[in-house]
Order: structure tokens, then C-alpha cells, then sequence
């Protein structure tokens, strides 16, 4: 087993319900949440990214407008659809419900 392919493949699959969490604060650029993804050690790049926004919103789960910038081409933002905060509600009972059963397993406080 090769530690570094499982911690990859742990926060791929967290990865969409980091990045629906942030868009849920409110209109976020791509950018923006790169730089975040990567303050929180969350390693990602832009060929992971912008695929995964593409999915989400032909989804129905996001939807994006352009805005112009004074500093270069039009940026689009991205918001969460009402389908879009259903889906992060559902996703975040599934987060509470397996961090609940990994910390009773890791504590050894399973009832009997």
C-alpha cells in the first residue's frame, strides 16, 4: 500500500463537499477558491477544479454568472442552486453521521 495514493484518494472524496461548502458562504471565483482549498492543505489544482464546477452545475447543483473586471477578462461566479443547498444538507448529515462512527471506532466506544 502506498500511503500517499490513500491520503489522495481521502481528499478526492471529500473534495466536493469542501468546495459546495464554500460556495454556500456566498458568489465565489474560482480563483478565490482555489486559494482557500490550498490554505486548508486541501492540495488541488485548476485541471481538478474546473472540471468538478462544470459537473456540479450540469447537475443542476450550481449556476455561475459572468462579471466584468476592471483587471482583465469577465470572471465567473458561482453560487449554489436551492437543488444545490438540498444536496450540501444531505451531504453534511452523510459528513456528521461518518465522523460520529470513524471517532467511535478510532475511541473503541462502540456499545455492546
Amino acid at each position: 500500500m502506498n500511503l500517499e495514493n490513500t491520503q489522495v484518494q481521502m481528499r478526492k472524496g471529500v473534495l466536493e463537499y469542501c468546495i459546495l461548502h464554500i460556495i454556500a458562504r456566498g458568489e465565489t471565483y474560482a480563483s478565490d477558491m482555489l486559494d482557500e482549498l490550498t490554505a486548508a492543505r486541501m492540495i488541488v489544482v485548476e485541471g481538478t477544479l474546473y472540471p468538478l464546477l462544470t459537473r456540479l452545475k450540469n447537475s443542476g447543483l450550481l449556476e455561475y454568472k459572468w462579471v466584468e473586471s476592471k483587471a482583465g477578462p469577465p470572471r465567473k461566479y458561482y453560487k449554489l442552486t436551492t437543488a444545490g443547498e438540498t444536496f450540501l444538507n444531505g451531504l453534511t448529515e452523510t459528513w456528521n453521521d461518518l465522523v460520529h462512527s470513524t471517532e467511535m471506532i478510532r475511541k473503541k466506544i462502540i456499545p455492546v
